[in-house]
């Protein structure tokens, strides 16, 4: 696997431009007064499947061998990565196979129906789902697109980084969360090559630390997965992005379950943008590190907004509650 330059994130710009609009990057009076700080969110929930991941499937369709697309495309997902392959497969003609865990989110799991995708139930983890559709994969002779060890995805979704830093140049600190890593690998590639004085922190939960504790140790590792939030859920860490942070990631910030949950209903209250619990993450953990954020510019990547109403509930009684 190559590592993508800024080079191939400009080229998937072009690709990607016809299919989604550029998000906005919006300051937000009402954090940067909460946080002590210059706050900037970049909106990536108001993509139309509501989430990042969009940008990774169509950069990775539209670079797809035609042979590859008419054998099936399968991955596994734990719903915006799904939706992304399954929406990028119909814009393209594929049959597309999703993998998913049994308790997906059911506002994600419906969106792919919608999408035309083929639903493979299995297992309890979104790792779980992976290793199967894996197998199928080599069974069936299908196109197997791992969610994050693909260059063309970490092109892709590394567009919205690029946008950040065109629309702010002098952005102090870019907060984006991490499940697998393929947004924050892509926010290190475009931050190192336009301006390395940027620091990149990545924010996941503690619920679920695979990611970061592989980057801490500088090789994959397993951790226990326990958290509700699904866009973060991943077991283990993955080659390519960790790969890419290893020497470009300036920080990595643990936040609980309760801190999404309240960043969530903060987002609500004082930016009015309703997100899910990735898309709150990078809040959270700007939250829990003053150290970092105040005084400076700063952006927040909300990743999406595909939050349940069961979710949303528990997260506003959790805020009002304190």
């Amino acid at each position: 696997m190559q590592i993508p330059t800024l080079r191939d994130v400009y080229r998937a710009r072009a690709t990607i431009s016809p299919h989604f609009p550029r998000t906005p990057l919006s300051y937000s009076a009402g954090l940067s007064q909460a946080l002590d700080a210059e706050v900037y969110l970049k909106h990536e929930e108001h993509l139309p499947l509501g989430a990042f991941k969009a940008r990774g499937g169509i950069n990775l369709l539209a670079n797809m061998d035609a042979a590859d697309r008419q054998r099936g495309v399968i991955t596994a997902s734990s719903g915006n990565h799904g939706q992304s392959i399954a929406s990028a497969c119909r814009d393209f003609g594929a049959r597309a196979l999703i993998g998913l865990p049994v308790g997906a989110n059911p506002n994600k799991v419906a969106s792919m129906e919608a999408l035309g995708a083929e639903l493979i139930f299995h297992g309890e983890t979104f790792d779980e789902a992976r290793r199967y559709c894996e197998r199928l994969a080599a069974e069936e002779g299908y196109r197997y697109v791992h969610p994050v060890n693909e260059p063309e995805i970490i092109a892709g979704v590394a567009t919205a980084s690029l946008e950040i830093i065109e629309d702010l140049p002098d952005i102090d600190v870019m907060f984006l969360p991490i499940g697998g890593g393929s947004g924050v690998s892509g926010a290190c590639i475009v931050a190192q090559a336009l301006n390395p004085e940027i620091r990149v922190v990545a924010v996941q939960s503690e619920a679920a630390p695979a990611a970061y504790l592989s980057w801490e140790q500088g090789q994959l590792v397993q951790a226990p997965m326990r958290t509700w939030v699904e866009g973060t859920a991943t077991a283990e860490g993955y080659e390519l992005p960790q790969q890419i942070m290893r020497h470009r990631l300036h920080d990595f910030v643990l936040v609980s379950e309760d801190e999404i949950r309240r960043a969530v209903a903060m987002l609500i209250e004082k930016a009015h943008t309703l997100a899910e619990g990735a898309g709150a993450t990078a809040l959270a953990g700007a939250a829990r590190r003053g150290d970092l954020v105040r005084g400076r510019k700063i952006s927040i990547t909300v990743s999406g907004g595909n939050i349940t109403l069961a979710q949303l509930r528990d997260c506003i009684d959790l805020y009002l509650g304190e």
